[in-house]
C-alpha cells in the first residue's frame, strides 16, 4: 500500500499515486528548497532537477542509507518506490490553496533569475542537512562508500528519459525540451523564427507574428505622428517664407524710394530749390570760408536780383570772340591741321554758382541762342530778344508746353522747371526753339559704330553739316549755327571739326564746365596748341552708347510752328518730332 505525502491517502499501486498527485498539480507549488512558486508540475521538477540536484541526490541516499540499515527485503520494493517518489513529494509538500496551472510557455525570465539566485545558498543548506543526520544516524564513517554504490543515474524530469551522466542529461534537456526552457540555442532541432525588424528569436511563429504586428502598429503611430510633424514643420517653413518674402519687398520698396530719391536729387527735382537759391547758398558759403567779402556778396546778391527780375543773363559767365581767335590760329599756325569748319559767331557760357552741377543744358541753349541771334537769318523769329537767364528759359519751356509741345516730356517734370533743379536736354531745347520759330532736328546715335565703343559715324555727320555747299580753303568759317550735342549726364555745343592730314577727324567743342579763365586764354595773339586741348575731342574721347544732336536748319514761318505743335512720339528721353535716326 502507497499513501499521499500531502494529505495521507492510501493508494494500491504506483499508478494510482500519479492519478491522485493530479488533484494536487492544480494548487500552487513551492520549491522545498529556495521557496520559488508561480509554476506548474513539470517546470518545478525540471527546476530542481536543474537547480536543486546536489541537494536532491543527498536526500535520496540519504533515505538509501536508512534502508540499507533498517529495512528488509520484504520493503525494499516499497522503499525503492519511495525513493522514486521523493522529488513528487518534495514538490507537492510545498502546495498551498488551489491555483491555475500554468504552461511550460509560461515560464518566466524571473523564475530563470530565481532558479540561478538560490543555487549556491540552498547547495550550503543541504549540505548542512546531510551532515546533522549523518551525526545523528552514526553513518559519517560509510557515507562515501553508500554513495558510490547507491548513486542512480538522473532521470528526464519531462519524458523520464534516464541518462548515465548528468552531462549527458543537460544536454537532453536543453535539445528536446528547449521550448520549456524558452531559451533558443543554436543545437536545438526545433526551428527558430528571427524578427525581421528587431532581430528577436522567438520559437513560435505566432508569437513571432504577434511581435511583428506589435512593430508594425508602433511605426504606424511614428509614421501618423511624422505626418503631424511634417505637417507642422511645413507650416512653419510657409511662414518663415512669408516673412522673408514681407522682408524682401520691404526692402525692395525702400531701396527703390531711395533710387528714386537719389534720382529727384540728381535731377533737381527733390523741392530744394532752384537758381536763386543755389546762388545765394554758395555764396553765403564762399563768405564763411572767406574767400569773398561781405560787401562782394551783397553785390552780387543785388546784380542777381536785378538779372532775375529782368529775365535777362548778366553775362557774367560770357566769353566772347573764340571764334575769330581760331581762326587766326588755324590760318598761322596747325601745322598738323589740313582743314578746319568753324561754326557762326558763338559766345561761351559756363556755370555758375547759382547752377552748378544741373545747368550745362541751360548754358548750351544760351551759347546756340548767342549765333542764332548775331545771324541775321534769325532776325524775324527772334527780333527784340536778349540772351535769357536760366530761370526765364524755366519759364519760357514751361510756356511751350502750355502751347501743347512735349506733353509726355512735360509730365516726367511735373509740369514745372521754375523754382527746382531739374535738368533739360536736347528736346526741352527743341521744343523751346520751335516755339520760339527755330527750325531745328535731333539725329540719334543710338549705338556705337567703331571699335571700343567710339562714334566714327557722328564724326561723318557732323563733318557733312558744315562741309556741305562751302570752298577748298584750309580754314572754313561757315554760316552754320553750332551744334547741341547730348549724351547720359552732361551736354556740349560742337562750334567745328578738324581734319587732320592723316585725315583723322577732330571735334571743337564747348563745354559749360569749362571756367571763363581757361577759355579767355584762346583769346590770346600767341595761342598755344595745349590751350585748344580742352576744345578738341578726337573719335576716342566720345564713348559714351548713345548720343543725341540737335541742329538748327533755319527759321519757320508762323504756319510752321502751328503744324509742328504736336506731341513727340517719345517724351523725355528721345524725341520723335522731327528726329532721325542716322544710318549705322
Amino acid at each position: 500500500m502507497l499513501s499521499c505525502d500531502i494529505c495521507g491517502e492510501t493508494v494500491t499501486s504506483e499508478p494510482d499515486v500519479k492519478a491522485h498527485l493530479i488533484v494536487h498539480m492544480e494548487s500552487e507549488i513551492i520549491c522545498p528548497f529556495c521557496k520559488l512558486s508561480g509554476v506548474n508540475y513539470d517546470e518545478m521538477c525540471f527546476h530542481i532537477e536543474a537547480a536543486h540536484f546536489e541537494q536532491n541526490t543527498l536526500e535520496r541516499n540519504f533515505e538509501r542509507i536508512n534502508t540499507v540499515q533498517y529495512g528488509t527485503s520484504d520493503n525494499k520494493k516499497d522503499n525503492t518506490l519511495q525513493c522514486g517518489m521523493e522529488v513528487n513529494s518534495s514538490i507537492l509538500s510545498g502546495c498551498a490553496s488551489n491555483h491555475p496551472k500554468n504552461s511550460a510557455q509560461n515560464l518566466t525570465k524571473d523564475s530563470t533569475l530565481k532558479h540561478e539566485g538560490f543555487y549556491s545558498e540552498n547547495l550550503s543548506e543541504s549540505r548542512k542537512f546531510l551532515k546533522s543526520r549523518e551525526k545523528q544516524s552514526g553513518l559519517t564513517e560509510i557515507k562515501g562508500s553508500i554513495y558510490e554504490t547507491t548513486y542512480s543515474p538522473p532521470e528526464c524530469p519531462f519524458c523520464g528519459k534516464i541518462e548515465e551522466h548528468s552531462e549527458d542529461m543537460e544536454t537532453h534537456v536543453k535539445t528536446k525540451h528547449a521550448n520549456l526552457l524558452d531559451i533558443p540555442l543554436e543545437d536545438c532541432d526545433q526551428p527558430l523564427y528571427d524578427c525581421p525588424m528587431c532581430g528577436l528569436i522567438c520559437t513560435n511563429y505566432h508569437i513571432l507574428q504577434e511581435h511583428v504586428d506589435l512593430h508594425l502598429e508602433e511605426n504606424s503611430f511614428q509614421q501618423g505622428m511624422d505626418r503631424v510633424q511634417c505637417s507642422g514643420d511645413l507650416q512653419l517653413a510657409h511662414q518663415l517664407q512669408q516673412e522673408e518674402d514681407r522682408k524682401r519687398r520691404s526692402e525692395e520698396s525702400r531701396q527703390e524710394i531711395e533710387e528714386f530719391q537719389k534720382l529727384q536729387r540728381q535731377y533737381g527735382l527733390d523741392n530744394s530749390g532752384g537758381y536763386k537759391q543755389q546762388q545765394l547758398q554758395n555764396m553765403e558759403i564762399e563768405v564763411n570760408r572767406g574767400r569773398m567779402p561781405p560787401s562782394e556778396f551783397h553785390r552780387r546778391k543785388a546784380d542777381m536780383m536785378e538779372s532775375l527780375a529782368l529775365g535777362i543773363d548778366d553775362g557774367k559767365t560770357k566769353t566772347s570772340g573764340i571764334i575769330e581767335a581760331l581762326h587766326r590760329y588755324y590760318q598761322n599756325a596747325a601745322t598738323d591741321v589740313r582743314r578746319v569748319w568753324l561754326s557762326s559767331v558763338v559766345d561761351h557760357f559756363h556755370s555758375s554758382l547759382g547752377d552748378k552741377g544741373w545747368g550745362c543744358g541751360y548754358r548750351n541753349f544760351q551759347m546756340l541762342l548767342s549765333s542764332l541771334l548775331q545771324n541775321d537769318a534769325y532776325d524775324d523769329c527772334l527780333k527784340g530778344m536778349s540772351i535769357p537767364c536760366i530761370p526765364k528759359i524755366q519759364s519760357m519751356i514751361e510756356d511751350a508746353w502750355k502751347e501743347g509741345f512735349d506733353p509726355q516730356g512735360a509730365s516726367q517734370l511735373n509740369n514745372r522747371l521754375q523754382g527746382t533743379k531739374a535738368w533739360i536736354g536736347a528736346c526741352e531745347v527743341y521744343i523751346l526753339l520751335t516755339s520760339l520759330r527755330v527750325k531745328c532736328h535731333i539725329v540719334d546715335f543710338h549705338k556705337s559704330t567703331g571699335p571700343l565703343g567710339t562714334h566714327p559715324r557722328l564724326f561723318e555727320w557732323i563733318l557733312n553739316y558744315y562741309s556741305e555747299g562751302e570752298g577748298n580753303p584750309k580754314v572754313v568759317c561757315t554760316s552754320k549755327p553750332p551744334i547741341y550735342l547730348q549724351h547720359q549726364g552732361h551736354s556740349r555745343t560742337v562750334i567745328g571739326i578738324e581734319e587732320k592730314k592723316n585725315r583723322t577727324l577732330c571735334l571743337l567743342i564747348f563745354d559749360p564746365g569749362c571756367p571763363s579763365r581757361e577759355m579767355q586764354k584762346l583769346l590770346r595773339q600767341d595761342i598755344e596748341a595745349s590751350s585748344l586741348k580742352q576744345l578738341r575731342k578726337s573719335v576716342g574721347n566720345l564713348k559714351h552708347k548713345q548720343y543725341q544732336i540737335l541742329a538748327v536748319e533755319g527759321a519757320l514761318s508762323p504756319e510752321e510752328k502751328v503744324k509742328r505743335n504736336f506731341p513727340l512720339l517719345v517724351g523725355h528721353a528721345t524725341c520723335g518730332c522731327n528726329q532721325e535716326s542716322w544710318p549705322m
